[in-house]
């Protein structure tokens, strides 16, 4: 039994001495593997760094200054980038039609535009109109018709205008009598009374809108269609609305035919209340109807604001001689202002976005052309031609500048700073 328990432990004796000894021996093929990694990091370090300084050395030229890489045109890579510029030749301005001028302050009129509408000029206008009930029986114009100074429009029938003309028919036969007997022969109260009679019926009949050629038939002996009158026009003009019908009833008051007298019209040209514009009455202004243009004066300023548009009401007066012009057209309004001071301007085709975005203009230095960047200001135009002048600054007057062929002289300087080799 004891020599059993001896043997079991020299056994396991001999098990750990072997294990250590593997443990010892896989520590140091470990550690020898350790310093073999690591010199063979510092030798890559190394020859790393001598790589970085032979390329860093490539950039520079004998005295340790950086140049830029060249290719085989000697086109420069990441060198220090020059300004834009360009020449042209003769030809090249003959071709473009490239054309300068020195910059100068000048003073420049310009217009502002507001949205208009053609008017009838109330003023010459007339709305016909029944004075009393009454009931249409015939029209005498139409649409669109250009009638005469008296001439009839439509013939009417009402009650109290029957009544009126039996009361001036009676009237008129008594006041013929009084004068006939004389004013001793009738007495004063009566001859009074007779012309006071007369003359209010026959006020009564100018006030129902009877013409004095149709009160003096009254004074024959017999009347006929008695209650029928009509309405004549009080002035030579258009019809501009007719809206009724034979045998319609109208109240006092109702419009049934509106007449304008076209010969001069209403632009009403709308602004926004925030504009503080001095538009004196008189001014002229060009109002653009199609490709037709038209001077018109200011002859009214409204001093309130449109409650539905929100906008101020600018009336001018457009002469009409030619009838094209007719109430409802829209037109376009350019009101016409000078700059106070003078300024530095250029026509906007000279106007271009350089590289970064911002605007400037071409200019000619030492046969060179080259852009220089300008902040823009106020856009003049006009409504009689299409170009536009735009206020520049941050460039001296004398300054020759391109003004026609900006776009050539662009593309031109921008394919001299083109290179197929920087990616």
């Amino acid at each position: 039994m004891n020599k059993k328990i001896k043997l079991i432990a020299l056994t396991s004796l001999f098990c750990g001495l072997a294990s250590v000894s593997a443990v010892s021996t896989a520590n140091s093929q470990g550690t020898e593997k350790a310093h073999e990694h690591q010199s063979e990091g510092t030798e890559y370090r190394e020859n790393a760094g001598a790589h970085e300084e032979e390329h860093a050395s490539e950039g520079k030229d004998d005295h340790g200054n950086e140049e830029g890489e060249k290719d085989e045109h000697g086109h420069s890579h990441g060198g220090e980038e020059e300004s834009a510029g360009v020449k042209l030749t003769s030809s090249q301005l003959s071709l473009a039609e490239i054309e300068t001028t020195p910059l100068a302050l000048q003073t420049l009129s310009y217009d502002i535009y507001a949205p208009g509408e053609i008017k009838a000029n109330d003023y010459t206008s007339y709305l016909v109109s029944p004075r009393v009930d009454s009931i249409v029986l015939k029209r005498h114009a139409a649409l669109g018709d250009h009638v005469e100074k008296g001439q009839v429009l439509v013939t009417l029938f009402s009650g109290s205008v029957a009544e009126a003309q039996a009361s001036y028919h009676v009237a008129n036969a008594e006041w013929q009598r009084v004068q006939k007997l004389g004013r001793k022969a009738v007495g004063d109260k009566r001859y009074v009374e007779a012309q006071t009679d007369f003359e209010a019926d026959h006020a009564r009949l100018l006030a129902f809108g009877l013409s004095t050629t149709a009160i003096k038939t009254l004074t024959k002996s017999r009347i006929k269609n008695l209650g029928q009158y009509t309405l004549n026009a009080v002035i030579a003009g258009v019809v501009l609305s007719d809206n009724f019908r034979q045998g319609q009833h109208f109240e006092s008051g109702d419009t049934l035919i509106e007449l304008a007298n076209e010969q001069t019209l209403w632009v009403e040209a709308r602004l926004a209340p925030t504009m503080k514009l001095d538009i004196p009455v008189g001014s002229a202004a060009q109002v653009l109807i199609g490709n037709t243009s038209y001077t018109a004066k200011v002859t009214q300023k409204a001093h309130t604001i449109d409650p539905i548009t929100r906008t101020r009401i600018v009336r001018l007066q457009v002469e009409n001689d030619d009838h094209n012009l007719h109430p409802g057209l829209f037109a376009d309004v350019y009101f016409s202002f000078a700059t106070e001071q003078q300024v530095f301007a250029v026509p906007e085709e000279a106007l271009m976005r350089g590289s970064d975005g911002d605007w400037q203009v071409f200019v000619k230095e030492n046969g060179e052309y080259k852009g220089v960047e300008i902040e823009l200001g106020r856009t003049f135009s006009h409504a009689n031609t299409s170009q536009k002048m735009r206020e520049i600054s941050g460039i001296t007057a004398g300054t020759n500048v391109v003004v026609k062929g900006a776009f050539y002289v662009a593309s031109e300087i921008a394919k001299g700073g083109f290179d197929a080799h920087n990616h």
